[in-house]
């Protein structure tokens, strides 16, 4: 799987927003690396967090990307090499259930990690889709698989 298929370096819009919500400055369009660091030199008082705003043709190609492949996780790492427990764990839950599945490293490109994060609603990492839909992250395929959910889903997803 290549990772460029769902690349999210060109996002629509950038901002940068305090703790308190008060949005204190933003870049329209360009790559998203380009446009926090210029926000970065910007900043009047300390920004809590950046949020991103995925471009219609960001999201065109997810849906894509995740309407082709039954089972996607979203992991810091790869399925050979996972970098943290968490995508560790949610690895070790799919190759226990035995069924294929696709993971995308979302240390290589810092737009697809904000990217998805717009395109879940869920803030963190791993990131697990079945055929299509938002799952959930570690703790919710943990109790899926726990107690025979998940394995179900992911078998109507193959079927499908």
């Amino acid at each position: 799987m290549a990772t460029s298929a769902v690349s999210m370096s060109s996002l629509r819009a950038v901002s940068a927003v305090r703790g308190d919500g008060r949005r204190v400055g933003g870049i329209v369009g360009g790559r998203y690396s380009t446009a926090s660091r210029a926000l970065a030199h910007r900043r009047a008082s300390p920004v809590v967090r950046v949020a991103a705003d995925m471009g219609p043709e960001m999201k065109a190609s997810m849906d894509k990307f995740l309407g082709e492949n039954k089972v996607v996780c979203f992991i810091k790492g790869t399925k050979d090499a996972p970098k943290c427990g968490f995508s560790n764990t949610v690895v070790q839950i799919f190759n226990s259930v035995g069924v294929p599945y696709e993971t995308v490293n979302i240390l290589e490109d810092e737009g697809l990690r904000a990217g998805m994060k717009v395109y879940s609603a869920w803030p963190t990492f791993p990131q697990v889709y079945v055929d299509g839909e938002f799952y959930g992250g570690c703790d919710i395929c943990i109790d899926g698989y726990k107690d025979g959910t998940l394995k179900e889903a992911v078998d109507v997803a193959m079927m499908s």
